[in-house]
């Protein structure tokens, strides 16, 4: 698929922040900051609690558990903010006081998400008080009410979009309930959590809870690396009070001040806590914890998080390790049934569906959602991608799990929001975001439903929004290409989703070339008006085997690059393109 780079608005009207170099000014514009007040990342910048709806009637029935000594479960999702959410609520109340707090996470295999009513008859069993949703429960209509009638409590924090009925929940926390005023509608799960177990801390705090029961009063901040790592991990836009959140969460990680399970994840994945940045967490510790979920049990994970010594964590942080390794395998060979299912696929006229929907027999419902993102890379479209939700072939009307991942410009729950309304038998159920959500369908409507998804596509986009495109921070001067100004560009996040890491282009001549490993590039390149070459390197190069032109325009991120103790600048390459 071509790729074209585009270069973002330079808001060349806006008047610069006077407080930051010339080069990154540019780059908060183009990302809506243009005042240095907007990169002030301190926790008193943090949102109010009140704001949030539902608050009030979370932190009472929360403190009438404590002061009652009733049993609490959390009742978790099974990705890695469902984990962090579980963990820091778990951790939070027992350092509370809690009596009796434990959680359950749904196998995802056995019971699916969400507070369904097999997992509050699961959860009855070890006759809780109350039940606390994290990450989930908005659409658990049917658990709710099943956890209502055998006379327990429930305590939803959720953060995914409601639906037109919301559960008949005793209090419900979500910012994107209608008439919730919380300025961030983009917090996380474990954000979520976080704001409600820190309104409980204040309400406690006013009760002489604390100095009453010769409880050490928590402090919140020691959670915030779970915070920082789900919010991450989750793929939510990082509005201001999210970078706030991952930018202290980030730094507590640096200075050690990191629980032993994060410690030891990063230990596995051979990074270093001191130098850890963002995407560290997105693409080192996310997936690690998530394979447990997508193949085992996420209850490995949350374990691995709840470690209280190194030993633990890092004999939990290995299996979890090898996990990952077994579904980078699985996931590599859903890849290639994919790519060879396209290539049959029957088009009609030749032009690929402008919605995309996949489905084997054999695939792995855990790794669905990867395949989804990959498809959605390589094509530039929405994706869905479907596994059997059981595999019993004796099962009458057998159903699909399936995950889809977005492009810009297209709300993937509101489009299947769509779907449900025009064919209402369809979509046994589904919930997410806009750009990611699940599903579940009857095997025997999947021809129509992967109609029905493309007509829809077709209808909120153009070609034009199906063109893949690059978008760059545009070129960067030699003097802009030091190890000063990289370390700057390393600071100044996070980065993450809705605030993307920068990238630039220039045009460059190609010095010299090798392959590594048979598949990526290394290469030294010069740019005119500099005195200095530069390093770089293609990792899964489509170059690799072909003829590179001598000028080539590059798409980049520069980085440091250490080798026997000397520091040099690096060009990550993103896309090459030969000079028109």
């Amino acid at each position: 698929m071509k790729k074209t780079i585009l270069r973002r608005d330079s808001q060349s009207t806006t008047a610069p922040i006077a407080t930051i170099p010339s080069f990154l000014s540019r780059i908060y514009n183009s990302r809506g900051v243009f005042n240095a007040e907007d990169l002030e990342l301190n926790l008193s910048k943090l949102l109010d609690s009140s704001q949030l709806l539902g608050i009030d009637a979370a932190v009472k029935l929360l403190v009438e558990a404590l002061q009652n000594k009733q049993k609490i479960i959390i009742v978790g999702d099974f990705d890695c903010d469902g984990a962090t959410s579980t963990t820091l609520a778990v951790h939070a109340l027992r350092a509370m006081g809690a009596f009796d707090c434990q959680y359950l996470v749904p196998n995802r295999f056995e019971f699916g998400y969400g507070l369904t009513p097999e997992i509050v008859d699961l959860a009855a069993t070890m006759k809780p008080d109350l039940i606390v949703t994290v990450d989930n429960g908005i659409s658990s209509i049917d658990g709710v009410n099943r956890a209502k009638s055998l006379g327990i409590k429930v305590l939803v924090t959720d953060h995914h979009l409601p639906g037109d009925q919301i559960p008949d929940a005793d209090a419900i926390v979500n910012p994107n309930q209608i008439s919730c005023d919380f300025l961030s509608k983009n917090a996380a799960g474990v954000g979520v959590i976080f704001y409600v177990m820190s309104a409980l801390r204040s309400a406690l705090r006013a009760l002489d809870w604390f100095g009453g029961n010769c409880i050490k009063e928590p402090n919140l901040g020691d959670y915030l690396d779970l915070v920082a790592l789900g919010t991450v991990a989750d793929l939510v836009p990082l509005d201001k009070n999210n970078r706030i959140l991952v930018e202290q969460g980030l730094k507590r990680i640096r200075a050690g001040r990191c629980r032993p399970g994060i410690r030891a994840i990063l230990a596995s994945a051979q990074r270093k806590p001191e130098n850890i940045r963002a995407s560290d967490m997105g693409f080192a510790i996310g997936p690690r914890l998530n394979a447990a979920g997508r193949l085992d049990d996420m209850s490995l994970g949350i374990e691995c998080l709840l470690a209280e010594d190194e030993y633990s964590a890092n004999q939990l942080a290995q299996r979890l390790d090898q996990l990952n390794q077994d579904r980078k395998s699985i996931e590599a060979d859903m890849k290639m049934d994919a790519d060879i299912k396209l290539q049959e696929m029957d088009f009609g006229e030749g032009e690929m569906d402008w919605g995309l929907c996949l489905y084997e027999a054999h695939w792995h419902q855990g790794v669905i959602g990867i395949l989804a993102s990959r498809v959605k890379e390589k094509f530039n479209r929405p994706v869905i991608v479907f596994a059997p939700a059981d595999d019993d072939p004796t099962i009458e009307n057998p159903e699909l799990k399936g995950s889809a991942r977005s492009i810009s410009g297209f709300h993937m729950r509101d489009a299947l929001d769509i779907i449900a309304k025009r064919h209402p038998t369809y979509l046994s159920k589904f919930g997410g975001h806009a750009m990611a959500a699940g599903m579940t369908i009857e095997k025997k409507y999947f021809k129509e439903f992967t109609q029905a998804f493309d007509t829809v596509v077709r209808e909120q986009l153009t070609a034009q929004d199906l063109e893949a495109t690059l978008l760059s921070d545009g070129a960067l001067s030699e003097n802009e290409l030091t190890i000063e100004c990289v370390n700057m560009l390393e600071l100044a996040g996070p980065w993450g989703q809705q605030f993307p890491e920068p990238r630039f282009d220039d045009t460059f001549e190609l010095i010299q070339q090798r392959v590594l490993k048979e598949k990526h590039l290394k290469l030294v390149l010069a740019k005119q008006g500099c005195t200095q070459m530069f390093d770089a390197i293609q990792f899964n190069s489509e170059w690799v085997g072909k003829s590179i032109p001598a000028q080539i325009r590059v798409a980049y991120r520069p980085s440091i690059n250490e080798f026997r103790g000397r520091k040099s600048v690096q060009l990550m390459i993103d896309h090459i393109e030969p000079v028109s």
